[in-house]
């Protein structure tokens, strides 16, 4: 951050504020860890911040200090929008285009109070007056204790924001696997540790916390995976039925899309999972190396994200969706 954005941040701070902070639709593991970690660093700083959701966040998150707290809009419109329209500042976290809120987009562009944007995607949109953007770092967390240690405040930062900061790299890292994991990334992690950072049991409630139906719907989705040798690529599809068919519930299919990878030469996979009740394909993209998944969701399937990582969504029939996907693998050269 530039001296001036710090500065700016300071003088916002400077005085006890009611602050809205909010993640991105269908929060992962970075975006509650960082709204939870910024919201108990400005509650430790006397202001009064509610963590605004626009929809629920998986159950295997729910042990996440301050999780209770969290006010999901979709379940509360009418609160949640008192909440946000009597805010004085809204952050919002690991996202940055305020279109990845859903519905409650109507309401925040109403807003006329300071935005702050901490976020590392690519091409932010222009609504905040202090956007925290860069797309070097590999999870928001990372960037919120960066955000806290400019502040000034890194004696602020205890076992619980560290744990909530542990959660998003831990998550958004592939548990350190990814490439923007770096040695400061890892000095980071062990400073968490060193303040009491459980650092063993927070993968197991993350990892092995699962239902014996998500087991059942992660066995469907290997069984129906496709592999694409020639062209280095597997997917695999997830219906509505075979969803309903396993007892889905929100998180179930986190984490499926990487299994493609752990193949032998494979560099590029997708999950493709229908959403009868929004009426479209559900697209999530992983890859190893220089193939970049963020534009070829950018450029096919309405989405975005990162270099190796990155999401999108087709209004096409799942067999329509799936036979546009490889006739464009088909003209790729991974």
């Amino acid at each position: 951050m530039k001296e001036q954005e710090i500065q700016a941040i300071q003088q916002l701070l400077s005085t006890p504020k009611k602050i809205a902070i909010i993640p991105h639709r269908s929060p992962d593991g970075d975006a509650m860890g960082s709204t939870l970690g910024l919201y108990h660093f400005l509650l430790k700083n006397n202001h009064q911040p509610v963590v605004v959701s626009p929809n629920e966040f998986p159950d295997f998150l729910a042990w996440m200090p301050g999780s209770e707290t969290v006010k999901i809009f979709e379940k509360d419109k009418k609160n949640c929008t008192k909440v946000l329209e009597e805010a004085d500042l809204v952050f919002t976290l690991d996202f940055n285009a305020l279109h990845r809120v859903g519905e409650m987009e109507n309401v925040l562009n109403k807003l006329t109070v300071p935005f702050v944007m901490i976020d590392h995607h690519q091409s932010p949109d222009d609504y905040a007056v202090v956007t925290y953007s860069d797309t070097a770092f590999g999870s928001t967390c990372e960037m919120l204790h960066n955000f806290i240690c400019f502040l000034g405040k890194k004696s602020d930062i205890d076992k619980t924001i560290g744990t909530c900061i542990y959660t998003g790299i831990l998550t958004d890292s592939g548990s350190f696997r990814f490439p923007k994991t770096t040695g400061t990334t890892h000095r980071i992690i062990a400073d968490l540790i060193d303040l009491g950072v459980e650092n063993t049991e927070i993968p197991t409630l993350l990892y092995d916390n699962s239902s014996y139906g998500r087991l059942q719907l992660l066995g469907k989705a290997l069984q129906n995976m496709q592999v694409l040798a020639n062209h280095k690529t597997a997917y695999t599809t997830l219906t509505q039925e075979e969803l309903d068919f396993f007892n889905h519930v929100k998180g179930d299919t986190e984490g499926i899309v990487n299994y493609g990878l752990s193949i032998k030469g494979i560099v590029f996979t997708a999950i493709f999972i229908e959403n009868a009740e929004e009426k479209i394909i559900k697209i999530s993209f992983r890859s190893q190396g220089d193939f970049d998944v963020n534009l070829f969701a950018r450029e096919h399937f309405n989405g975005g994200g990162h270099r190796n990582a990155a999401g999108g969504k087709s209004e096409l029939s799942m067999e329509d969706t799936v036979n546009k996907f490889e006739d464009l693998v088909n003209k790729l050269k991974i």
